[in-house]
């Protein structure tokens, strides 16, 4: 049985192919796209406040964060922006935590923010090494922005 112009080929079982989208073709799927994170004018944008928490050997558990104005004494407040990267903030620990400077030393940062029932979450979100190096690469490029940092979380840092 030979196809007529304008209907449709017949697979096997007797039933037409679906027709084809018209127009043109979409753009191509390259993965999961992810927030695209636009660099801030460090001139023109007024900085955040991040208020971080330090830790020798591990990240402070979630109750530690559990009761407003009770939260670690081991806090640093540093004025920065968006487009901050892993590597910069920490360059500004290694200033203020002389555990950080060690040149084994790796840093591990995780975001605290509020759940929706109220209670205190901690993400790690990724690593640097105190002194990187080409044979041991890091998330150093990483920027918060990029890393779904919202305005008013903590960032909690274990020096390991």
């Amino acid at each position: 049985m030979a196809a007529r112009v304008g209907e449709g080929q017949r697979r096997g079982g007797g039933r037409p192919f679906p027709p084809s989208a018209r127009g043109p073709p979409g753009p191509p799927v390259h993965g999961k796209p992810g927030p695209r994170f636009e660099p801030v004018d460090r001139e023109k944008t007024c900085p955040l406040l991040l208020r971080v928490f330090t830790k020798i050997g591990g990240h402070h558990n979630q109750a530690d964060f559990a009761v407003r104005g009770k939260e670690p004494k081991d806090k640093v407040q540093i004025y920065t922006w968006m487009d901050a990267t892993l590597r910069e903030l920490t360059d500004l620990v290694k200033e203020v935590a002389p555990e950080a400077r060690r040149r084994d030393a790796m840093l591990s940062f995780a975001f605290v923010y509020p759940t929706k029932t109220g209670h205190f979450t901690v993400k790690e979100v990724g690593k640097t090494l105190s002194y990187p190096n080409a044979r041991r690469p890091d998330d150093g490029s990483k920027a918060l922005g990029s890393l779904s940092f919202e305005i008013g979380d903590y960032l909690d840092v274990a020096i390991l």
